[in-house]
């Protein structure tokens, strides 16, 4: 008798790895956003945001089950949704051993602006008054109002200058939708010659050389930070083999900063005009907007006015596409947005290539901010030589300031280029608040460094402020008085970029944190800090960890005596 060899039988997983998909979870996800065999649309991985926040908007809260249904309805991994999901702070990923958060969420803004207003007090008050099984309080970044300071959102709603009654209010009525923004509709933007500009673009009567000739003779530069003119950066998405896409970036996260959302309130048909025209200037296949999800009154606003334009026949139905962030300060670096927009984590790319050669779906992309494309209608009906008139000591345009602080008249105050902070202070904010008197201020927001009382006769403009290690950005100006803390003015900043990172590059990630942590000691070593700083502005992939360190280092170069006042010791 023969012995036989058998061969062992080859065995497979029944289920994936992992939790097992409930049919339940994935017949309700499909009764929510629609069914995904009918729409194989509805699958396209760059919607994975949009599906989030309406599972988020309808929930509450997302659910691993809730992920694990939209992972096989998107046949997209499950690390990639989980990924996506917990990189953005708006969205609540709770685990399977987790127990659903309360229904109604209070978020206190705790940038700067609000820092200076009493927000931490008021953030204390209300965890102090609520019931933890009804109610959470949660600080929060910049919401974009720091001209109410300090602000506070229930649900969608915003309660400005808050109070502990006023939130209390506001939760008791139950009624969490945002405000009613009161805006001009397309009937009243065409009486006064509105889209007369972008229909002489589209019936060939102004030709893009002219146009962008004219944005040349005006000056105009990107007004979201960085300053690039705009008509080059038109030339240099127009050089590149179609197709192309044209993004507006609307996610104003700088804290101090809320120019973007002043215009979109009270004139969205311009800024769609202008972005619509920037969009005919690369040949554009759509225009994306991409809006900051802190911002929801105006994602109604927005919906409403492009949809005029499609009713109008002004624009044909689905080019403007509307994407909603998430609460990520890094999308407003134009790579991470774009990341964003595809449907992934917002973290910033290498480059080269730059955006305008491999953007949007790998393609060719103009990127630019709300308030750049405001200005293109105004000028082209006004003249290049209108905008240029405008300035002081020497430098050409107007600048929107966004102005918040220790002053009489915190908002949006449009100037003239090149103000300096002492006339922008007295000109257009009333002055000082009573009692207080001008310490130091902030030009360009977190990131744009900080300067003395003794240099605020600097004219603040593009390449005006580079020498003393600080830039106006978006025109964020944070006004700081005598009676406030340097030491936790910097700290609320670093805790801010710290929180923020995106956590794809060690410089930016780390030093952050580490930066924080020594300026919480009460001995700064000088060296320590500076070396740190270079470390993160040379090495960190993007603006973010390359800024970060401006407001130390303002301090370490013009502040050493208040520091010491304060019992700071600065060595080195």
């Amino acid at each position: 008798m023969t012995e036989t060899s058998t061969i062992p039988v080859r065995r497979f997983r029944a289920t994936p790895r992992g939790r097992e998909l409930a049919p339940e979870s994935l017949a309700a996800l499909r009764a929510l956003i629609g069914d995904e065999r009918d729409t194989p649309a509805l699958q396209r991985h760059d919607l994975l945001i949009e599906h989030l926040h309406v599972i988020q908007d309808h929930h509450g809260f997302l659910s691993m089950a809730d992920l694990r249904a939209l992972a096989a309805y998107m046949n997209l991994p499950m690390a990639s949704v989980y990924e996506t999901a917990t990189f953005y702070a708006h969205f609540d990923v709770i685990h399977d051993d987790q127990a659903a958060p309360p229904a109604v969420t209070i978020r206190v803004c705790d940038s700067l602006s609000c820092q200076l207003a009493g927000a931490a007090a008021l953030q204390g008050e209300l965890e102090t008054g609520a019931d933890p099984s009804q109610v959470r309080v949660l600080r929060a970044p910049c919401m974009g109002r720091c001209e109410s300071a300090p602000v506070v959102e229930v649900g969608h709603r915003h309660v400005l200058h808050a109070s502990r009654e006023a939130v209390e209010a506001v939760v008791d009525t139950g009624h969490f939708h945002p405000e009613a923004v009161d805006w001009q509709r397309l009937d009243a933007y065409r009486s006064e010659g509105g889209y007369r500009l972008l229909q002489a673009c589209r019936d060939g009567e102004i030709a893009v050389d002219t146009l962008m000739q004219t944005l040349e003779a005006a000056n105009l530069r990107g007004l979201g930070g960085a300053g690039f003119p705009t008509f080059k950066k038109w030339t240099f998405v127009r050089q590149e083999a179609g197709p192309r896409y044209c993004a507006i970036n609307a996610d104003e996260g700088e804290p101090g900063t809320f120019k973007d959302r002043y215009y979109l309130e009270r004139d969205p048909h311009r800024f769609l005009e202008g972005a619509l025209v920037s969009a005919w200037a690369v040949e554009a296949e759509a225009l994306y907007i991409y809006l900051r999800d802190e911002y929801p009154g105006l994602h109604r606003v927005l919906h409403e006015a492009i949809a005029e334009l499609e009713a109008a026949g002004l624009v044909s139905p689905g080019y403007v596409v509307m994407r909603r962030g998430a609460g990520a300060y890094i999308c407003g670096e134009e790579s991470a947005m774009i990341e964003s927009l595809e449907g992934k984590p917002g973290k910033p790319r290498h480059r080269p290539p730059f955006v305008a050669q491999r953007g949007l779906f790998d393609r060719p992309t103009l990127v630019n901010n709300v308030e750049t494309v405001y200005w293109i209608p105004l000028i082209w009906q006004r003249g290049a030589e209108w905008f240029a008139g405008h300035g002081r000591h020497g430098r050409s345009g107007l600048r929107s300031f966004s102005l918040s602080g220790r002053v009489k008249r915190p908002g949006v105050h449009l100037a003239p280029a090149g103000i300096t902070l002492a006339e922008l202070v007295e000109e257009y904010g009333g002055g000082m608040l009573d009692g207080h008197r001008l310490a130091a201020y902030l030009p360009g927001g977190a990131s744009g460094g900080i300067l003395p009382a003794s240099k605020a006769n600097i004219p603040l403009d593009f390449d005006t402020l580079q020498a003393e290690g600080c830039f106006i950005g978006s025109a964020a100006v944070i006004v700081l008085s005598d009676q406030d803390d340097l030491r936790s003015a910097a700290s609320n900043l670093l805790a801010f970029f710290a929180d923020e990172s995106c956590g794809q590059c060690t410089p930016c990630r780390v030093g952050t944190e580490k930066m924080l942590t020594l300026l919480e000691r009460d001995e700064w070593h000088a060296a320590d800090l500076e070396r740190l700083s270079q470390v993160m502005m040379d090495a960190s992939i993007c603006g973010l960890g390359q800024a970060a360190p401006n407001p130390v280092l303002g301090l370490l170069k013009d502040f050493r005596e208040e520091l010491a006042a304060q019992q700071i010791i600065v060595k080195g």
